[in-house]
């Protein structure tokens, strides 16, 4: 075993090495450069067409079901555990670069939605399938006049490995973790409740996946949110000077001890990338269930999940740390954290220090709902990558395989499973960002062409 976790661990090396950031980050300035900063300039419009009800398309759900469905799967323990875990190895400065991931993320987020509907087919059974894959074999195929079905393979079986750890055992580990530090709750028994609570969402399908998570994703994120603003309330003074810890430490290495590319940047982009996933090809996958069949005002609907999950959600998480006092840094430059804390630890101890008693719950919670959450939407993604890979009719034993693995997940170490499933996650990016990049001049036209037409010319 030891021969194949060292292989394992030198890809996973790779997929989040300095490489992979330049590209992941690279495609993003590419793709905001092209749609002349869509993300930024449209805001607003999105917001709009989030919550209209004039949308009609062929879908299975609504473009804001499938956006909260995308969000299920990113807003996780990557916005709790993760940011802390960015601030504790990279330093404060760490946030900065999360910031800047997210916000060239958004044109990747656009991009990805855009071609999700473009070039999305109906399955067999009538629902609509897209993503990555289907964006690959179609989009490249018809413009380069090749077969590129293998590249879009590869990410489905990327995506379909993937899916076992990062979208399932070790959220259902989360889950179970969480429960056991605050109310003491055996996590086999933990184990139980996740596999009937999930077996009874995704019995119904896309759709009840989707009438699920439109309702926990944004009551968990306004609870969260508002127990994070009340926290930077009461410790207003403290704000700014947790603002000039990340900028300050930002294109700094003192703070971490280290070189600057290989400390501060590398994880605030890797958690930033880890946190809102744009460049993985994961949130294109639910995007292309939407009932739309404008790909531009999906893009441009797609484009808030950076701004949502990160800029938003990680934001609030970062600032309650560094309000709290654990994280300081000193004369010399460097960073401390009391008793070395770290991941959802440090983001516990940071909300209960200024929320005693309901700190910890809020934590607690906020990590139980977003890691159930991130279940359901990495099973439609897994779904419908092994669908691509294998037909729907296999789709029965991969939900079988799913309610096991997320009792089983609940109680077991998964240190291997967690290093075997974050390196495929990361190789999804590298077919995704090839694919991006082809068919950037079609993204270009397409945005370019509909902001003639809204204007009449």
């Amino acid at each position: 075993m030891t021969g194949l976790e060292e292989f394992i661990g030198q890809i996973n090396t790779f997929a989040w090495g300095g490489f992979m950031i330049v590209f992941l980050v690279g495609t993003g300035v590419v793709l905001t450069i092209g749609t002349r900063t869509v993300q930024f300039r449209r805001l607003g419009y999105a917001f709009k067409l989030l919550f209209s009800k004039e949308h009609a398309g062929d879908g299975d759900i609504t473009p804001f079901q499938a956006l909260m469905t995308s969000l299920a799967a990113t807003i996780g323990t990557g916005n709790i555990a993760g940011v802390a875990t960015a601030i504790a190895a990279g330093g404060p400065g760490a946030v900065f670069w999360m910031w800047v991931t997210a916000a060239f993320g958004g044109a990747t987020k656009y991009a990805e939605a855009l071609l999700a509907i473009k070039y999305r087919i109906t399955n067999e059974k009538g629902e609509k399938s897209g993503g990555p894959m289907y964006y690959i074999k179609n989009g490249m195929g018809e413009r380069f006049k090749g077969n590129y079905s293998w590249l879009g393979w590869l990410f489905a079986l990327f995506g379909f490995i993937a899916s076992f750890g990062i979208g399932n055992m070790v959220q259902a580990n989360s889950v179970a973790a969480s429960l056991n530090a605050s109310f003491g709750v055996d996590p086999r028994l933990s184990g139980i409740i996740i596999a009937i609570a999930t077996g009874l969402v995704i019995i119904g399908g896309i759709k009840s996946i989707a009438k699920v998570t439109d309702k926990i994703v944004p009551a968990m994120a306004v609870i969260y949110i508002i127990g994070a603003l009340i926290v930077l309330f009461n410790n207003a003074s403290m704000v700014p000077t947790a603002l000039s810890m990340i900028f300050g430490n930002a294109f700094s290495a003192k703070a971490v001890g280290g070189g600057l590319v290989g400390t501060v940047i590398r994880f605030g982009v890797a958690r930033g990338v880890f946190s809102n996933e744009a460049g993985l090809g994961s949130a294109p996958i639910a995007h292309a269930a939407s009932r739309n069949n404008d790909p531009v005002k999906q893009g441009i609907i797609g484009s808030l999940g950076s701004f949502l999950d990160t800029l938003v959600v990680c934001t609030m998480t970062a600032l309650v740390i560094l309000v709290s006092g654990l994280v300081s840094i000193g004369a010399d430059g460097r960073m401390a954290i009391t008793e070395g804390l770290t991941g959802a630890a440090l983001t516990t101890r940071a909300f209960s220090q200024a929320l005693p008693g309901l700190g910890a719950f809020i934590v607690s919670f906020g990590l139980v709902f977003f890691a159930f959450s991130t279940i359901l939407g990495w099973y439609y993604y897994g779904s419908k990558c092994l669908e691509y890979i294998a037909g729907v009719r296999v789709i029965i034993f991969y939900k079988i395989a799913w309610i096991i693995l997320a009792w089983y997940g609940a109680y077991t170490s998964l240190e291997f499973v967690w290093s075997i499933s974050d390196t495929f996650n990361g190789l999804m990016a590298i077919p995704n960002l090839i694919a991006l990049l082809a068919l950037s001049p079609l993204i270009f036209k397409m945005t370019s062409d509909y902001e003639r037409l809204e204007k009449g010319q």
